[in-house]
């Protein structure tokens, strides 16, 4: 990789290393027989469900955290979110003594509002779509001068979820693919920058719900677009707008984008439960939908799945309770 992506250079990433690993684990790459046999290829899972917090979103938080002034500290953190950022926050901010406020969509799944009280968190509900979350968080923030943590779109945020990436790569030594999924593209540029830099030829790919395929139709665009509206069972896959940074890096460094169905979600997100005996979320599941289907089309590669979060009732994922939002919302990987 010839030149730093928007000023984050092997030095920023290697510095939110060693930050991210105070708070965050090492989860554990787990080796799926199932679907390597399926396949026709090694595959391994990515257990970011495993995290604390459950989900990846700690480690953006994490370093974003560690890079906020005393000042700042002192006065508080606000941000926006369907859940697992809002909870990944929540969590650092208390952990460094700083109070946080987290914005989220009436909408969310009660698990994860009541996760994110449960570890300190202030939450203000409002409507469904994205925008709406971002317009009240930015007003609390001038109202209360507070510093805001955004869910994607910065460097310190892509820095620290670039730990995910490296761990894989430390992990799996011969991976040759990568599927991550994809809501505003903080875990996929963070991923595809530590790919980058440490081993060429690594295919990442994003895996996106067809009915919020933002990263997708800005791709073909050429530029961020916003979508009209996000719908999906993978609540925390629906902000209608990718990020300026987080599509710069993907425009660049990944090497695909796809789809799947609502079907497919919940037949992985299954799957998982099933014959893993892991516990996804609907979100963290896209990638084992791209394999399970054959959206994601290989063969003979070493193959890294990232299962980026678990906050879900199990009952749910057998279809014994509602699944949750469904609506305009959006959280943002």
């Amino acid at each position: 990789m010839g030149s730093h992506e928007e000023g984050l250079g092997p030095g920023d990433l290697r510095e939110a290393r060693v930050r991210v690993s105070k708070r965050a684990r090492v989860t554990p790459l787990h080796p799926s027989d199932a679907l390597s046999e399926r396949c026709g290829h090694k595959v391994a899972l990515k257990c970011e469900s495993l995290q604390v917090g459950g989900a990846f979103k700690i480690r953006g938080a994490t370093n974003f955290l560690g890079r906020v002034g005393d000042a700042e500290r002192a006065r508080g953190v606000i941000t926006y979110s369907s859940g697992n950022h809002g909870i990944a926050v929540s969590l650092a901010a208390r952990q460094a003594g700083v109070p946080a406020v987290v914005v989220m969509p009436d909408s969310a799944p009660a698990l994860k509002i009541e996760r994110v009280r449960s570890v300190g968190g202030e939450v203000h509900l409002t409507g469904p779509a994205s925008s709406e979350r971002k317009a009240r968080a930015e007003a609390i923030q001038a109202e209360r001068g507070l510093t805001m943590v955004p869910p994607f779109d910065h460097p310190f945020i892509v820095a620290g979820q670039s730990t995910c990436g490296v761990e894989i790569l430390e992990q799996m030594p011969e991976v040759g693919t990568v599927l991550v999924p994809v809501g505003g593209g903080g875990l996929i540029a963070g991923i595809a920058l530590a790919c980058g830099y440490h081993r060429a030829g690594i295919r990442v790919i994003g895996v996106e719900p067809e009915g919020a395929a933002k990263m997708a139709a800005s791709i073909r665009a050429g530029a961020p677009v916003t979508l009209p509206s996000a719908r999906s069972i993978a609540d925390g896959l629906l902000p209608q707008r990718p990020g300026d940074l987080t599509f710069s890096i993907v425009r660049r460094f990944v090497a695909d984008m796809v789809t799947v169905s609502e079907e497919a979600i919940r037949e992985a997100a299954e799957f998982l439960l099933r014959t893993e005996r892991l516990v996804v979320e609907w979100s963290g599941a896209v990638g084992v939908a791209a394999l399970l289907t054959g959206a994601a089309r290989f063969s003979g590669v070493p193959t890294a799945v990232v299962l980026s979060g678990g906050n879900v009732d199990p009952s749910a994922l057998l279809g014994h309770v509602p699944a949750g939002a469904s609506g305009p919302a959006g959280g943002g990987r």
